[in-house]
């Protein structure tokens, strides 16, 4: 199984969660953060805002799955601008169901 985490803008949350459902990924955590990136944030005129509002997002995959939740992700939240977000990869050894204390395959 694969983790997949992605910091997005938030006003691509509705068409990332909407390609990840077309992909079969409907299951997801999401929740707002602060953060920047490489740009250390924005500058409008005198003012510099360090932290930007974003989305983050949390799904949990097969192998197989993953590459489409990427892909799905990329091209849902992909403005072309700086601050599009990050998309970040990591295995998963093991995942409990809570209700029943079982190992999930």
């Amino acid at each position: 199984m694969k983790m997949i985490r992605a910091i997005i803008r938030p006003e691509c949350e509705s068409d990332v969660e909407l390609a990840l459902e077309r992909a079969g990924c409907g299951a997801l955590t999401k929740w707002d953060v602060l953060g920047r990136g490489r740009q250390r944030g924005i500058q409008v005129g005198g003012a510099v805002y360090g932290e930007l509002p974003k989305i983050s997002l949390m799904v949990v995959v097969s192998d197989e799955n993953a590459s489409k939740a990427v892909d799905a992700i990329l091209k849902a939240a992909r403005t072309g601008h700086p601050g599009d977000g990050r998309i970040f990869v990591n295995d998963v050894k093991t995942s409990y169901t809570i209700r029943t204390g079982t190992v999930d395959p």
